[in-house]
């Protein structure tokens, strides 16, 4: 087994809960520095704290993800305080599914500027320094979302998608610096991300889907370590996983 994960200075967007938080807390176990993004400044504050008292190195700094500025600026504090940025994990995410008549377009737009802005906010923060010393990881939370579609689910689906274009075209340009990106995309995952449902009807059906067949979160924090464990010339783009019972 490769130990390519101890000492690796990994930046995390949506980090006080789901696959943010759980991701922090595994890595933080194999020995990464984990530094937290998110808006909620007293979870991810106390989540850093969890885990310095364990011995383990993090820290913290209020991030909206679609505030290009903010996102630069947690990227600039981890390289600030650790000296370095190994791995972007642009995990911040929402799952505002409704039918398109509807018209939820406020949620729409927060979509749109959440999972496909923050996402881009991210490359564009980490990208130059990942340059500059040839080497990193880039990895983008995607869905199943981003393979099929659904009715309800047009914008959130347009939105994965994007995701896995913008790693593979990233994928293809960053080769002259050595930097490697990869895409997860989880099926149904015990998190919170049904509570970003405005539509009550659409939330009621998907909660009851979720409770009856989400696996833990501790499968997105596997697929995870398996992509920052392999050594640099193993790149791998893309993990896509679902629940053993989970049919679409």
């Amino acid at each position: 087994m490769q130990d390519n994960i101890k000492g690796k200075v990994v930046v995390i967007t949506g980090a006080s809960s789901g696959f943010g938080e759980i991701s922090a807390r595994h890595l933080s176990d194999l020995g990464a520095t984990v530094v937290l993004g998110a808006r909620s400044t007293d979870k991810i504050e106390k989540l850093a704290e969890e885990i310095k008292n364990k011995g383990g190195k993090a820290s913290a700094v209020t991030t909206d993800v679609t505030d290009v500025n903010q996102v630069k600026n947690l990227v600039d504090s981890a390289v600030k305080e650790f000296g370095e940025i190994d791995v972007l994990l642009n995990n911040a995410g929402l799952m505002p599914l409704s039918p398109l008549e509807y018209l939820k377009i406020e949620d729409w737009d927060r979509c749109i500027d959440v999972n496909i802005k923050g996402v881009l906010y991210g490359v564009a923060a980490a990208l130059p320094y990942m340059k500059e010393k040839k080497s990193g990881q880039i990895i983008s939370v995607s869905s199943v979302a981003g393979h099929t579609i659904s009715p309800g689910g047009a914008v959130y689906s347009a939105s994965k998608y994007a995701v896995r274009v913008i790693s593979e075209a990233l994928r293809q340009e960053v080769k002259p610096y050595n930097i490697r990106t990869s895409v997860i995309s989880p099926g149904a995952v015990a998190t919170n991300l049904p509570n970003s449902i405005t539509a009550e009807d659409v939330s009621k059906g998907i909660h009851d889907y979720y409770e009856k067949n989400a696996i833990s979160a501790d499968s997105f924090a596997r697929s995870l370590e398996f992509i920052i464990n392999q050594p640099e010339d193993m790149d791998v783009n893309e993990i896509l996983f679902r629940p053993t019972i989970q049919q679409l």
